[in-house]
């Protein structure tokens, strides 16, 4: 994993990064089997979003995250949750103690993974009966906007590979992952409603897109704007996005 690879977005990350649906939560809470009493190892936490929300219940959250400029951000963000605790470790060393966790949470982060590793860290620190539960809030690909979207990215974002890493286009098989194969999939309807302010910053926040110095900035905000205002009604723009959720042992 570049653990690089988000430097330099930490503000803009946390400042436009959508949170996760409250029936998503729900699901957590009501259907999966998280609670108040629940130690919860969020991976690849980066500023603290979906850990706030898990801090929110009550739960015991661990949030794992390698980038510095990520891991102080969530950390004071967070201070203020007497039951949070920042580790700077990896997915593949997250160093949590064995059979400690409940639970572990991986938001908009799994694709970042060394799959195969990051399993064997999973069932190190798991509980016996744990879960593993993999979250992306994930833009609707066939949306004419998000189409002309993904094709300003390729124009001027030389490491695009597509949203989310290809995950919005083409959703992952994850038997592979999960033990024997088996796991549970669930989809929270969760579009998003930007300004113009706010749809450029959730376009920078990406770690594929240009920043500030870069030679296709300006180019690339200016298609960006463009495209803000070509669908944009009442000085706002509806982002069509679902959440997609992944469960199971491993």
């Amino acid at each position: 994993m570049n653990t690089e690879r988000f430097s330099g977005k930490a503000s803009i990350y946390e400042r436009y990064r959508p949170e996760y649906p409250a029936a998503f939560i729900d699901h957590l809470y009501n259907e999966i089997g998280f609670s108040s009493d629940s130690s919860i190892a969020d991976i690849g936490a980066g500023t603290g979003i979906l850990t706030r929300q898990l801090l929110e219940k009550g739960s015991r959250v661990f949030g794992v995250e390698p980038n510095c400029d990520m891991r102080n951000n969530a950390e004071q963000k967070l201070s203020r949750y007497k039951n949070f605790v920042s580790i700077n470790g990896t997915a593949e060393n997250t160093k949590l103690n064995s059979s400690s966790m409940d639970y572990i949470t991986v938001a908009q982060a799994f694709h970042w993974f060394d799959a195969n590793l990051f399993r064997e860290e999973c069932e190190r620190i798991l509980k016996p009966e744990g879960e593993v539960v993999l979250v992306w809030n994930s833009r609707i690909a066939d949306s004419p906007m998000i189409i002309e979207n993904a094709e300003i990215c390729k124009r001027f974002c030389p490491e695009f590979k597509g949203f989310t890493g290809g995950q919005d286009e083409n959703p992952s098989d994850f038997s592979s992952f999960f033990k024997d194969g088996i796991y549970d999939v669930r989809c929270f309807d969760n579009n998003i409603a930007y300004s113009l302010e706010g749809f450029i910053g959730r376009n920078l926040s990406a770690s594929y897109a240009p920043k500030a110095e870069a030679a296709e900035y300006n180019s690339f905000v200016s298609a960006i704007s463009d495209l803000f205002g070509k669908y944009a009604h009442g000085g706002s723009i509806i982002v069509p996005n679902i959440t997609r959720c992944y469960a199971g042992k491993v």
